[in-house]
């Protein structure tokens, strides 16, 4: 009995977890070029986002649970985090039609 039971549990796993396949290869988005992301993780208010290109960025702060937690637009290359408490953020940088997520510490 119990390796029925046990047959059945990875055969529900397996066919659960594989119900749709994502394909990355011709993903409409394209990433940012290069981009630097430091002190990370930051100890400061600030941190420095540098990309290639070095327009206009389109920032989004997530935290662990998915919710945005802050939003900004910067010009130059300084992005102030001092609104953040201390924890792990999910960036998610916006340059044009181009994107980047890079996980952020906050200390």
């Amino acid at each position: 009995m119990r390796k029925l039971c046990f047959a059945f549990f990875m055969l529900t796993t397996v066919a659960l977890s594989a119900q749709t396949s994502l394909d990355f290869q011709n993903s409409s988005t394209k990433e940012i070029s290069e981009l630097k992301l430091y002190p990370n993780p930051a100890f400061e208010g600030v941190v420095h986002l540098l990309t290639k290109a070095n327009v206009d960025k389109r920032i989004t702060v997530y935290d662990v649970f998915g919710e945005v937690v802050l939003t900004d637009k910067i010009t130059g290359k300084i992005l102030d985090i001092s609104r953040l408490a201390p924890g792990v953020y999910v960036l998610q940088v916006n340059e044009g039609q181009k994107t980047m997520t890079r996980k952020l510490v906050v200390k």
